[in-house]
C-alpha cells in the first residue's frame, strides 16, 4: 500500500473534520496548533507532526490504513528500491511505500528482470556495480530458471560489464573507478563461468523481453537491430549497450 501525498492526507482530515461538524478552530485546539496553521495544512501548505497525526487517528477513531492507497504500484515500489540500491538517476516517489523484500539486491534484480520493463532493467547496471559484493548471481539465476528467464541475468551482467569497461576508459573519479574495477573482476568471473557451463542462446527461441513486442513482424525487426550481446544470449529487446552505459554514467553523476 502506498502512502498518500500530504495534499491528499490533508483532504482526508478536512473530510473527517466536516463529518463531525467541527470547525477548524475546534480541531486545531484539540491538536494543539493554531487555526491558521491548520488552515494552511488543509490547503496543502504543510504536514502534521507524528504526534498530531496519532491524535487525529484517536479523535476520529480511524486506522493508519485510512491514509494509504489500497492499490499497490509494483513498478513504483521497484523503482524506489532501485534508487536506494544505487540507481540514483531515477526519481524516488515519496507517496509509495517499498516492500522490505526489495531492499535485498537479489530480490530487486529478480523483480526487475521478470517485469521486463526496459527502463528499470537498464537501471540495474549501477545497482550491480554498487552492490557487487552482495550479489549472489547463481541464486538469482536459479530463481529465474523455472520460468525460463535465466538468460536475462547473464545478458544483464554482460551489458553491465560493457558499461563498466566504458566507464573505466573515460577515467572516472578515483572512488568510482575503484568500484568499477571491483565490479569488472567479479563480472568477468561470473560470465566466464556462465559461458563455460552453459550454451548462451542454446539455439532455442529468443527470450522476448520487451512487452511492446506483440507481432512476428515487430519481433523480426527487434532481432534484426539487436546488439551483439543480445544476440549472444538470445534476448529480443530494443535495449542497446549504450542504455546501460548511460544509466551507469548518470548514477555516477550523483555520486
Amino acid at each position: 500500500m502506498g502512502k498518500l501525498p500530504r495534499s491528499e492526507i490533508a483532504a482526508k482530515v478536512r473530510a473527517l473534520r466536516k463529518s463531525r461538524g467541527w470547525t477548524q478552530a475546534e480541531l486545531s485546539a484539540r491538536l494543539g496548533l493554531s487555526q491558521a496553521r491548520l488552515s494552511e495544512i488543509e490547503n496543502g501548505g504543510g504536514s502534521f507532526t507524528a504526534e498530531q497525526f496519532l491524535e487525529i487517528l484517536k479523535l476520529f477513531n480511524v486506522g493508519v490504513d485510512h491514509f494509504v492507497r489500497d492499490a499497490r504500484d509494483p513498478e513504483a515500489e521497484l523503482q524506489n528500491a532501485l534508487v536506494r540500491l544505487g540507481a540514483r538517476h531515477l526519481q524516488e516517489r515519496d507517496d509509495v511505500l517499498t516492500s522490505k523484500d526489495l531492499a535485498e539486491v537479489g530480490n530487486a534484480l529478480h523483480a526487475a528482470l521478470v517485469s521486463g520493463e526496459p527502463r528499470l532493467i537498464a537501471a540495474l547496471t549501477p545497482v550491480i556495480v554498487l552492490q557487487i559484493d552482495k550479489l549472489n548471481a547463481d541464486a538469482v539465476r536459479s530463481r529465474l530458471a523455472p520460468v525460463g528467464l535465466q538468460r536475462r541475468l547473464d545478458w544483464l551482467l554482460d551489458n553491465t560489464l560493457h558499461a563498466v569497461e566504458d566507464e573505466l576508459r573515460h577515467k572516472p573519479p578515483r572512488t568510482w573507478a575503484r568500484r568499477c574495477r571491483r565490479a569488472q573482476v567479479v563480472l568477468e568471473a561470473a560470465l566466464d563461468f556462465a559461458k563455460e557451463h552453459r550454451l548462451p542462446s542454446a539455439g532455442g527461441p529468443p527470450d522476448i523481453l520487451d512487452g511492446h513486442i506483440r507481432t512476428k513482424a515487430t519481433l523480426k525487426d527487434v532481432i534484426a537491430s539487436s546488439s551483439e550481446i543480445s544476440r549472444r544470449w538470445g534476448i529480443a529487446t530494443t535495449l542497446q549497450p549504450r542504455d546501460f552505459v548511460e544509466a551507469l554514467r548518470a548514477a555516477r553523476g550523483r555520486d
